[in-house]
């Protein structure tokens, strides 16, 4: 399986957390699996880290340099994956969800053809069959 993971999965599988639930750590591990992080959630993490370094304690270089070590690819925002975020639809009464990153990140699982991993219970929302939640 090709699995694009979200900003807070590889943030934990970097740190080893015992945040990272059993199933998703799983996935990671398994050598049949191809795991990618998006500059999308680079990107997240050099906002976090220079509006509250003591919230977010790790730069982009850092995140960047460990999930590098840990095996995991980079994957790159193109202008697909940007035009894609149109196509995405949440029902009117589902919960509603501000985060811009986590759409640049579904959108380029689907159009990647990459299986997305989070841990948010509002991106099932989006009704995406790219969505993994665990």
């Amino acid at each position: 399986m090709r699995i694009l993971i979200d900003t807070h999965i590889a943030l934990w599988a970097i740190a080893q957390s015992d945040r990272l639930s059993d199933k998703a750590r799983a996935l990671l591990e398994s050598g049949s699996n191809a795991i990618f992080y998006s500059i999308a959630s680079v990107w997240e993490v050099a906002i976090k880290h220079a509006i509250n370094p003591t919230n977010m304690p790790m730069p982009e270089e850092r995140f960047v340099e460990l999930c590098d070590a840990t095996g995991f690819t980079q994957l790159s925002i193109n202008a697909e994956h940007i035009f894609a975020i149109k196509s995405l639809r949440r029902p009117p009464e589902a919960p509603r969800h501000n985060d811009p990153f986590d759409r640049v990140l579904i959108a380029q699982a689907k159009t990647e053809g990459l299986t997305f991993l989070t841990h948010d219970s509002l991106l099932p929302h989006y009704g995406e069959s790219c969505i993994l939640h665990c």
